[in-house]
């Protein structure tokens, strides 16, 4: 890995958790050459998790929509800012640009972007590892109904576990380092999850 796509809110609640967490997969990325690909905001997780990988000397690419670039919540330090035309090409950029997704905490943005890299890989779309970075439990709720889904027999179990679900980013970048991924090519066959 030598890119890491970074997903995560525009908000910061104030939660020591969280930051200990930035600081943690901040060190562990810079520590291990990694650069960090994300939304290109100055507020918020996403914001401080910039700020930490560049006062740790790191490599940071933004990608972020020209309307969110005009509103001035674009970084004005980063080590390169792409813009794009929509929200469609931003996802898309940062996708092109990562060889692995992690998750922050955040709200509806966050899961989406979650979410669709997840569908792409399960389809085989893609075959880059995704952590979800569990600050404090935050995600274990998702994690739950993720249980719910494959015992109502709405997601295959090998699915759910394409995921990497830890509280420590050493832990979770080693995981996601020794990933591969082979898409399941029963899901376009038998739709049956039985």
């Amino acid at each position: 890995m030598k890119s890491v796509c970074v997903y995560c809110g525009a908000n910061f609640n104030g939660d020591e958790n969280i930051m200990k967490a930035i600081e943690q997969l901040a060190y562990t990325l810079v520590d291990q050459g990694i650069e960090l690909v994300y939304g290109g905001g100055s507020v918020g997780v996403m914001g401080l998790i910039a700020d930490e990988i560049l006062r740790l000397g790191g490599t940071v690419k933004g990608v972020i929509p020209k309307f969110l670039m005009d509103k001035e919540v674009g970084h004005k330090g980063i080590t390169h800012m792409f813009i794009t035309e929509n929200m469609h090409e931003r996802k898309q950029k940062m996708a092109d640009l990562s060889d692995a997704f992690i998750i922050l905490p955040g709200g509806f943005g966050t899961m989406e972007e979650f979410f669709e890299v997840l569908t792409w890989l399960q389809l085989g779309l893609h075959a880059k590892p995704i952590g979800v970075l569990n600050v404090n439990g935050f995600y274990d709720p998702l994690f739950m109904q993720m249980d719910i889904m494959v015992q109502q027999r709405f997601l295959k179990q090998a699915n759910k576990d394409l995921v990497f679900n830890e509280a420590d980013a050493a832990i979770l970048i080693s995981k996601m380092q020794n990933f591969s991924a082979t898409p399941d090519e029963v899901w376009f066959r038998d739709r049956n999850l039985t």
